[in-house]
């Protein structure tokens, strides 16, 4: 049989290396591996594609992304580009100023370090829209930024007590200053009006063409369901599912409501059964187990130091019992969910670790592949668990740098020894543990290249400076297998993410070769082509 589509002349990346220069795709499936010999399989209608020294590698996986609230956030006021607190002012101002119809100025993305401490005040937001309520998550989404109307309308003053899974930040008087932290963003993100189902459908077809424009091809969408005001994207990934539009492959997790216990696992068998459909599967579940370091909600063993360095009474929170957890963990893998955990700090990652533990010893061995993601701080002590008990390692390369939220927001109030225990990804693969990658998008830049880039350097792509505990780097090819075979692995799509014959033929081309390079030039690198099932699906302009 003739291929229908045949790549020559350049490199591929495979599982054991670039040990090839060809690839034949018939139908939806990789047919052939090789070298020269694979050109036989051309015919009069096979579409020829010379690689001319380009790199052709197996679709890029997202391990843990958000796509619908980062689409809508697109077409939103999006502060991702604001540096300064002026910027992000002068920003919502022009985008206030055109949108008079607007009841809610809504959107977000702002940098915690263009602020003081990282928490900005309602009166910059009432400079410039006073008379409507402003909600605006920060870039990471575990702290919002509101103007006083916001804070009227929501009724939080100052005799309003903090939610337990949150905190009002207030100024000296003890008034609400303008930033909510945590579950405390409830209570303005709930008041506003949620986007529409149309609303919804655009911006995950908008995300989609962009995630694809970066060679991502699958992905685990990280939150289904309803939380802190963010829209529920099931319904929109249903839609896409049944009409065809959904040209990825999409795992996606439900959503653990942390406020609730067992009780609620009936429920999500239900809509596990429901939301799966097509290339759309929810068949894992994400418990978010605690918040951040910038904002002290990362759950950690030992206290936070204050900018004294000398030790507070916070060791940030933890949103779900872990007393309770091993139970609700148990029972999920029993019904043979994936558990997708947020673990950023190490007594989260060790609540998780443990739970993972107490399944494996009343289920045994099986399938359910979960996954830690975020792993900022990792007690050495728990690094080798992740191999014992099968559990992924899902990183977020991108943060693992020096930049002014690290230095100036986690640094100083971690401590020397913790901070050196941060983002371990090199002592993670060389303990044997599987590794996964994603982005956390809109968090930080969906863009594999540039989170690959980080991984090898632990450098900030363009930026200089120190190197970020350089011997938690890790080499090229070890990175571009977390984001394709790693996360393939994750989301449970074991004929994705590597270049042989009989996988789905979702493949990427870049403008170049990556290896032939110096590691610093990492993220100059583009895609070029993005094929999912021997479909294209982007090509660069």
């Amino acid at each position: 049989m003739h291929a229908d589509l045949l790549f020559t002349g350049g490199p591929v990346f495979t599982p054991t290396g670039r040990t090839a220069s060809a690839v034949a795709v018939t139908g939806d499936r990789i047919t052939a591996v090789g070298h020269d010999e694979v050109r036989a399989l051309a015919g009069p209608r096979t579409e020829v594609v010379d690689l001319a020294g380009r790199l052709l590698l197996p679709g890029f996986q997202d391990a843990h992304v958000h796509p619908v609230p980062a689409g809508l956030e697109l077409s939103q006021c999006d502060l991702t580009g604001a540096r300064t607190a002026e910027e992000s002012v002068a920003a919502v101002r022009a985008y206030a100023e055109a949108r008079p119809e607007r009841t809610w100025i809504l959107g977000g993305g702002w940098s915690m370090e263009a602020f003081a401490g990282g928490t900005p005040a309602r009166e910059l937001l009432d400079a410039v829209v006073p008379d409507r309520p402003v909600y605006l998550p920060n870039r990471d989404h575990h702290g919002a930024w509101v103007n006083s109307r916001a804070l009227q309308l929501a009724g939080i003053g100052r005799d309003t007590p903090d939610p337990a899974d949150g905190r009002i930040e207030r100024d000296a008087s003890g008034e609400p200053s303008g930033t909510l932290q945590e579950g405390a963003m409830q209570l303005v993100g709930r008041l506003a009006p949620p986007a529409t189902p149309a609303d919804r459908l655009a911006a995950l077809l908008h995300a989609q063409a962009h995630l694809h424009a970066l060679g991502i091809t699958a992905w685990q969408d990280a939150l289904v369901g309803d939380f802190l005001g963010m829209d529920d994207p099931a319904g929109a990934y249903l839609a896409a599912a049944r009409d065809g539009s959904l040209t990825a492959r999409v795992r996606g997790a439900l959503w653990w409501d942390r406020e609730r216990g067992a009780e609620q696992i009936p429920e999500l068998v239900e809509k596990r059964r429901e939301l799966s459909h097509g290339r759309f599967r929810a068949t894992a579940v994400k418990l978010m187990l605690d918040g951040v370091a910038e904002n002290g909600t990362a759950a950690l063993l030992d206290p936070y130091l204050d900018r004294c360095g000398c030790a507070t009474a916070n060791r940030g929170k933890s949103f779900v019992d872990p007393d309770r957890l091993p139970t609700f963990v148990t029972e999920l893998d029993a019904l043979g969910f994936q558990c997708h955990f947020h673990a950023l700090g190490d007594r989260a990652v060790r609540d998780a670790l443990d739970a993972v533990e107490a399944a494996r010893a009343a289920n045994g061995p099986g399938d359910t592949r979960p996954h830690l993601a975020h792993l900022q701080v990792v007690h050495p002590d728990d690094v080798p668990r992740f191999a014992r008990l099968g559990a992924t390692a899902n990183i977020q390369p991108l943060w693992a740098a020096h930049e002014p939220q690290m230095d100036e927001l986690t640094i100083p109030f971690l401590g020397a020894e913790r901070a050196a225990w941060q983002y371990p990804f090199g002592a993670l693969l060389r303990s044997g543990a599987r590794l996964a990658a994603g982005s956390d998008w809109p968090v930080s830049s969906p863009d594999p290249l540039q989170g690959i880039h980080v991984a090898v350097n632990r450098v900030e792509p363009g930026g200089g400076g120190p190197v970020f505990l350089p011997g938690q780097r890790l080499d090229l090819a070890d990175a571009l297998t977390a984001y394709t075979a790693g996360s393939a692995y994750v989301n449970h799509l074991d004929d994705t993410g590597r270049v042989a014959v009989g996988a789905l033929a979702d493949l990427v081309v870049l403008d170049r070769d990556p290896f032939a390079g110096p590691p610093e030039a990492i993220a100059e690198a583009a895609v070029a082509l993005t094929y999912v099932g021997g479909e294209l699906v982007y090509a660069a302009p």
